[in-house]
């Protein structure tokens, strides 16, 4: 075994980039070491301690944080504006934040000077209405510290905003959470290392401004004599001080990079949360009783839906109180457009909305009690989860403590009550879906949209996860939809399932409905059959693919038509069959995969569209099926089943 800390062969680093790399850690570090050479020991403290060094520090300090106050108040506000809004000359507002950090400090205080010196721009005007002269005052230091500083807040904290996935704060607003709560409550909490650090490299460069408070504000002992501005008078004079001096700056500056060193410095997706610990098998949520059911508001508590969907995708939706639709699809056919449509969260759908009788399409996201459940649940890493089930109910004004007894309440009806204590990275996938489902319903929705809620969990959890989803969903007044790529899902879960392809419609009808007369070739195949779009003829089907196919009581002819035909009723030959089968084709076995207690057998044909065919062990091993094997396949007229399209 390889020893910790020995370098792997064939890691050594060329010379010729090692050795300048060498030489510029010497260039960096020669000029402190002279700092730390040439102090005098001995006098540092009486050099420390003298009257205008203290009095220097003393404003340096009051300055720096004043400064770091100003940058706080101003910049998280243009970092999120930068971060997170677009609008036009963004790249124009970017550069003005970064031309402080590049600009000549002496250049800077000029440019403050004319436009806020007693004859700039401004500075007639705040003279002459606030009585306010900011050269040779200290409020013209902490502007002149403000200017150069702010830069690295704002870029430090737009950095870390844009790390941010805005999942989060989308979620916090479907659960009724004003922009301005989803800032304080989320998003500023999630961002923190980002802020924290650049709250220290503002307050450190403020610290050590000196070009623009000289030219700006002066140097005017105890009102803008800064300590760099003291270091610069003692090299003149005493110059054994000003390196004792110098060597306090560069101590307070190391503190603060060693502090931000490899803690503070990572976006929010850096952050590494605390291990979960180890658990066995989820056991199911138990069966709600109605004695467990929170407190419901007053009022109704049946929300029927209707929605006119325009944009990419268009559709209308009406659905009765209680009704549960599984909206099912391919990729891009626009079901996430769909439920972010009704959340009103995207410019791509617009939803004339309406929910019991109340019209909410002019309402934004966090007045349309629209719950929105991602699909990795996007609880908010910094709380509980029984502050993240109580966070809904919190942004609509319900007390405190009202709120974390209907969240524990919610929690324990959903199976995972013993863990309200515990932060999202303590517990498993199943666990946080559960608390993710109690938290909207929590919230007290009208709409619950769920976007794949199921997808990252593994067979099992499923299983329990969805027994519990199904148990609630009947107690539900309103109107739920789930997007799903699970055809258990769709069928155990729903009411009515959706079917959507490129933004539109296909059908919308009973899971027992869909499940026969699937009207998507992507919906059948997601149910397992085989699916062949083409044309009706007199005797069956004309196939896109090429072929025909042969079935009785077909549409009428030039019916855009699917053929529907289940993998168990396709026989493998390994000769070509005679007799009853209509439907015979050669073809080539690509794939063998195991499907429960039987194999599903992907064949491909030049004479007819590629079909999977299910047998049994024993047959496949009778045939002497494998990869590249030559077989026939025959299904039978009354076999397919022709959906018009």
């Amino acid at each position: 075994m390889k020893r910790a800390g020995v370098r792997a062969a064939g890691t050594r680093p060329p010379l010729t980039l090692a050795l300048p790399a060498l030489l510029a850690v010497a260039f960096l570090t020669l000029p402190l070491l002279g700092i730390l050479v040439r102090t005098e020991w001995g006098e540092l403290a009486d050099h420390l301690r003298s009257p205008g060094t203290v009095e220097a520090l003393k404003l340096s300090l009051v300055v720096s944080f004043w400064a770091l106050g100003l940058s706080l108040v101003l910049g998280v506000p243009l970092a999120w504006l930068l971060a997170r809004v677009p609008f036009p000359g963004k790249a124009l507002v970017r550069s003005l934040v970064l031309l402080p950090m590049v600009l000549p400090p002496t250049v800077g205080g000029v440019a403050l000077l004319l436009a806020f010196g007693r004859r700039g721009l401004l500075g007639p005007w705040f003279e002459s209405t606030f009585d306010i002269t900011f050269p040779f005052h200290t409020s013209g230091a902490v502007i002149a510290a403000t200017f150069v500083a702010m830069p690295f807040l704002v870029i430090s904290l737009e950095g870390a905003l844009g790390g941010l996935r805005p999942r989060y704060e989308e979620t916090a607003a479907s659960l009724g959470a004003s922009p301005v709560r989803v800032f304080f409550t989320v998003t500023l909490p999630m961002v923190a290392p980002g802020l924290i650090a650049g709250a220290a490299l503002t307050w450190a460069r403020a610290l050590g401004e000196f070009g623009a408070t000289i030219t700006f504000a002066g140097n005017l002992p105890g009102t803008t004599q800064t300590l760099p501005l003291q270091v610069y008078l003692l090299l003149q004079d005493e110059p054994e001080a000003a390196t004792s001096v110098s060597l306090l700056l560069l101590a307070i500056a190391m503190g603060v990079l060693i502090a931000l060193r490899g803690r503070w410095t990572g976006t929010p997706s850096d952050r590494r949360p605390r291990p979960a610990p180890e658990a066995g098998p989820e056991e199911p949520a138990p069966v709600p009783s109605a004695s467990a059911a929170p407190v419901a508001p007053e009022g109704t508590r049946h929300w029927a839906l209707h929605a006119e969907v325009t944009g990419f995708t268009r559709l209308t939706l009406d659905a009765d109180p209680g009704t549960t639709i599984a909206v099912v699809g391919p990729n891009g056919a626009g079901k996430t457009t769909l439920l972010r449509a009704l959340l009103g969260l995207t410019p791509r759908a617009h939803a004339d909305l309406r929910l019991g009788e109340e019209d909410v399409t002019a309402l934004p996201p966090h007045r349309r009690h629209v719950a929105w459940v991602p699909q990795d649940g996007a609880l908010f890493p910094h709380m509980s989860a029984l502050a993240n089930t109580a966070y809904g109910l919190r942004a609509q004004g319900v007390a405190r403590a009202e709120a974390r007894h209907e969240a524990q309440t919610w929690l324990d009806r959903l199976g995972v009550g013993p863990l309200a204590h515990r932060r999202p990275p303590q517990l498993s996938g199943g666990q946080a879906q559960r608390v993710a489902l109690a938290r909207a319903l929590a919230a007290r929705p009208r709409l619950l949209v769920l976007d794949e809620p199921l997808a990252a969990l593994d067979q099992t959890t499923r299983a329990h996860v969805r027994h519990t989803l199904r148990t609630h969903l009947a107690d539900f007044g309103g109107v739920c939809l789930i997007v799903t790529h699970d055809p258990v899902e769709a069928v155990s879960l729903a009411d009515r399932v959706l079917v959507l392809d490129e933004g539109r419609a296909l059908q919308d009808a009973a899971p027992v409905e869909v499940t026969r007369h699937p009207r998507s070739p992507w919906v059948a195949r997601m149910l397992g059959r085989n699916a062949w779009p083409g044309t009706a003829t007199p005797e069956g089907l004309a196939l896109d693919g090429g072929g025909t196919l042969v079935a009785t009581d077909p549409p009428p002819p030039g019916t855009p038509a699917l053929a529907i035909v289940a993998p168990e009723s396709v026989s493998v030959h390994r000769e070509k069959p005679t007799g009853s089968p209509r439907n015979v084709w050669p073809g080539t076995v690509r794939e063998i995969t195991a499907s429960g207690s039987r194999l599903r057998v992907l064949i491909i044909s030049d004479r007819a569209p590629d079909l999977v065919a299910e047998i049994t062990p024993q047959s496949a091993a009778e045939l002497g099926l494998a990869d590249g094997v030559s077989v026939w396949t025959s299904v039978k007229a009354t076999e397919a089943t022709i959906v018009p399209l």
